[in-house]
């Protein structure tokens, strides 16, 4: 009986690699990127790149698991809802108040490590800020947030 329960999870587990999430393969950059409206110094913009941009644009690099299921559908489910939430590729498209809005959080989630997500940065050491990583990203959100805000 144990041997057939097992064999069937085998086959399930086989079947389940041919249902495949749609990537997030967008442009890298593209007309609404963040960078687009509001320059981004070009060291923000590496850190952004290599500790958001996975989740938080139109664009993903996805690690060799995402090849294996039920894992790809985790990932996808992640970037989907990281994207629902902040959009760099889009965030010209914000409005003001929504641009202010994200900046705040962006600012909150950096400073309180809340962001990247603890399970990201295990699979991606490179993710991992340092404190003045973290302040050198905080301090640029405070500062376009202080920018752009309405007085």
């Amino acid at each position: 009986m144990i041997r057939k329960i097992l064999f069937g999870l085998v086959i399930l587990l086989a079947v389940v690699q041919f249902i495949r999430p749609e990537k997030n393969l967008g442009a890298a950059a593209g007309p609404n990127e963040l960078g687009v409206k509001h320059p981004v110094p070009a060291e923000v913009q590496k850190l952004l790149q290599r500790a958001c941009y996975d989740c938080h644009s139109n664009c993903t690099q996805y690690p060799w698991y995402a090849e294996i299921q039920p894992l790809g559908w985790w990932l996808a489910y992640h970037v989907n809802d990281g994207k629902r939430h902040l959009n760099f590729s889009e965030f010209g498209t914000y409005t003001m108040k929504r641009s202010v809005s994200k900046l705040e959080q962006i600012s909150d989630e950096v400073s309180q490590q809340a962001m990247p997500l603890p399970s990201y940065k295990w699979g991606h050491p490179e993710a991992r800020l340092t404190p003045a990583e973290i302040k050198q990203l905080t301090d640029w959100a405070d500062n376009l947030h202080d920018e752009i805000a309405p007085n």
